[in-house]
């Protein structure tokens, strides 16, 4: 296994940069958080002294010396920057949703591949603990075979948020894009690609601009999933709930790590991306033909590991963590969503 270092840049160093990426970059002792896009501030260089600051994307892509690259900034700029960037011969992070159409992922994929870069999309939700525990009980079995799941990713925001990119009509705008693409990764990760889906997809807050609402259910063989999220929702119900022939696990939507980061915690150490023993969620099933009825551990999430994973892929060749074509069915099925509302109809995938 060859041993070296990652030069990284990224394209932003907003909320995102500094929470998400940054901290892991700099634990991780293969990568160097090389250098930032900030077109007038040098925040990244303050916090990490020595970090370079680039004030256009063409000063970062002229640099021989940065190999990866994060395109951690709006939606409606991926393509464009995701394009640019594989062209000046670097493999890329783009932040979920990799692309806003299927069409521009297939682009982005078609060109890393003549280009000989690679390729990951930041779905850094598969690496929470509350997921890494519901994917644990349905590998062990102990629900039986699939009836029905509900996830969940509500909030309770009444007004419009300040960033306007999320909050304003536009390309990859509103909260199927922002929140939806975490579900929709989430599930296509446990039970594959559906056969079909039906969605409801709505504006509830009278000054909303953009989706805040929607309810989508894919629809598997034999059992179904449903995918909520509501931005008025003040008492939030179970993040995870999944029904089998046998019983049920009921899951709070719980990781800590965003609260960690944004406290300003190192990541790393025994403790990191654990959650309190009052998150843990209930087991009420049938094994070995007894009824038990528990509250299970749930497993630490980190997304170190996703770092990890891609570091491999670049210094070894290995796969990436999450490959542009997983980050595409994201994409397939968000645009699949938004005509089934449109419609009023379900549509076959």
């Amino acid at each position: 296994m060859e041993s070296r270092i990652v030069n990284t840049a990224l394209c932003s160093f907003g909320m995102s940069g500094r929470v998400f990426h940054a901290p892991f970059l700099q634990a991780h002792p293969g990568f160097h958080l090389y250098g930032a896009w900030e077109r007038t501030k040098s925040l990244a260089a303050e916090k990490y002294p020595g970090t370079k600051t680039y004030r256009t994307l063409q000063d970062l892509l002229s640099d021989d010396a940065i190999e990866l690259v994060v395109v951690n900034t709006p939606n409606y700029t991926h393509f464009d920057y995701a394009q640019q960037i594989l062209l000046a011969g670097k493999h890329i992070i783009v932040e979920k949703p990799f692309t806003n159409t299927v069409a521009e992922a297939d682009e982005l994929i078609a060109l890393a591949a003549k280009q000989q870069r690679k390729i990951s999309v930041y779905h850094n939700r598969r690496y929470d603990s509350d997921f890494r525990t519901i994917k644990k009980v349905l590998q062990e079995g102990s629900l039986g075979s699939m009836v029905e799941a509900e996830f969940h990713f509500d909030r309770y925001r009444e007004a419009p948020g300040p960033k306007q990119h999320k909050e304003l009509p536009g390309p990859g705008a509103g909260a199927l894009y922002d929140l939806g693409a975490h579900l929709i990764d989430q599930a296509l990760q446990l039970f594959g690609m559906p056969q079909s889906l039906f969605a409801d997809i709505a504006i509830m807050r009278p000054q909303s601009q953009v989706d805040d609402y929607f309810d989508i259910i894919l629809y598997y063989p034999s059992f179904r999933v449903r995918l909520k999220c509501s931005y008025l929702v003040r008492e939030a119900l179970p993040g995870y709930i999944l029904h089998g022939s046998k019983g049920s696990f009921i899951k709070p939507k719980t990781d800590v790590q965003e609260t960690m980061l944004q406290a300003g915690q190192i990541p790393g150490g025994a403790d990191w991306g654990k959650e309190p023993d009052t998150e843990r969620g209930l087991l009420h099933t049938e094994i070995n033909g007894e009824i038990t009825k528990a509250y299970i551990p749930s497993l630490q999430g980190n997304y170190g590991d996703y770092y990890e994973a891609v570091y491999g892929a670049i210094v070894n060749d290995g796969p990436m963590p999450v490959t542009a074509g997983e980050g595409k069915q994201v994409v397939h099925i968000i645009e699949t969503a938004f005509r089934s509302s449109k419609e009023r109809r379900v549509i076959d995938l």
